[in-house]
């Protein structure tokens, strides 16, 4: 039997949730409750589908679907995520593959990549419902991991890529590059390799610049270096960012990419970073300036403002 048309085929919405909050266990029931209700089908994990039916019985609704069981997530029109940060780059992550935009519903702290706030949540689920939202396209990174033996590992990330000392107790010699062109060498507690998503995120943390997620353009931003010259820098958008491991004792390292995927790194290993031709899609209900979500997430002082006179 050949399979039905795309607009033949019912519409499906996965609901990406911290199940281990009573709080988001509650929104998401309700999610999945007014979705079936309005005649789209309710999409969940199958990975949490036991544990969650053992744990609400009947307040699970009968026409949710498991995904990679009943669907794939390409049959999705859009991955829904209740939870902070941390949840929604795990939607971003098992979204990618079907090129699927995620909106995020903060149910954390600062909640930076949400697009709204907990008690929005009915007036997001009727712009989701009439399918009234924008696709906005950001950039990621494609990483190359290519160890002294020639072998390589590839990987991407959204919001950054972090190069870390695997010891404690040992700091990590790395020399970075632009382009295929050195540009220094220092000691650190490591490196990241950022995008403008980014840049609010570990890399903000780390020292470097808030950088408006319309710009194009890729960072790299040093961790406890010891040197002069080891200040954040912004590149090109086409620009080849790469970091290698210099040899030192026990100084085995770490990537981390948007601190969820992991690969090991030994001395000798060279990490590189360039612009994904896949960018994450988030889907945004608002059209408000960057700025104003600035203030917002960060909650920044702006006592005295008058405007523009």
């Amino acid at each position: 039997m050949s399979a039905a048309p795309r607009d033949q085929q019912p519409r499906r919405i996965l609901v990406v949730s911290h199940f281990a909050r009573e709080e988001a266990i509650d929104a998401s029931i309700t999610v999945l409750r007014l979705l079936g209700e309005r005649g789209i089908v309710p999409v969940i994990e199958s990975s949490i589908d036991d544990e969650l039916r053992d744990q609400l019985g009947d307040r699970l609704p009968a026409c949710v679907e498991r995904l990679g069981v009943d669907c794939a997530i390409a049959d999705c029109e859009l991955v829904m995520v209740l939870g902070g940060d941390g949840t929604i780059l795990r939607g971003v992550e098992i979204a990618r593959p079907g090129d699927v935009p995620v909106l995020g519903v903060n149910l954390g702290h600062v909640g930076f990549l949400a697009e709204s706030e907990r008690d929005s949540l009915p007036y997001v689920l009727e712009r989701v419902i009439e399918r009234d939202y924008d696709v906005e396209r950001r950039l990621a990174l494609d990483l190359t991991v290519e160890a002294e033996d020639g072998s390589r590992t590839s990987g991407w990330a959204l919001n950054e890529a972090s190069v870390e000392k695997g010891n404690r107790e040992r700091m990590l010699d790395v020399v970075i590059d632009v382009d295929g062109e050195p540009l220094s060498s220092f000691g650190c507690d490591g490196v990241l390799l950022s995008t403008p998503t980014g840049s609010t995120a570990y890399s903000f943390s780390a020292g470097g610049p808030v950088v408006w997620p319309q710009v194009e353009a890729l960072l790299l931003v040093p961790v406890s270096a010891h040197a002069l010259f080891a200040k954040p820098i912004v590149v090109a958008p086409d620009s080849v960012l790469a970091v290698e491991i210099r040899p030192r004792d026990g100084a085995d390292a770490v990537l981390w990419l948007d601190g969820r995927r992991q690969v090991d790194l030994t001395t000798g290993t060279r990490v590189t970073a360039t612009r994904s031709a896949q960018p994450v899609k988030l889907a945004r209900l608002h059209r408000a300036p960057f700025t104003t979500r600035l203030v917002k997430k960060f909650q920044l002082p702006i006592v005295g403002w008058r405007g523009p006179r």
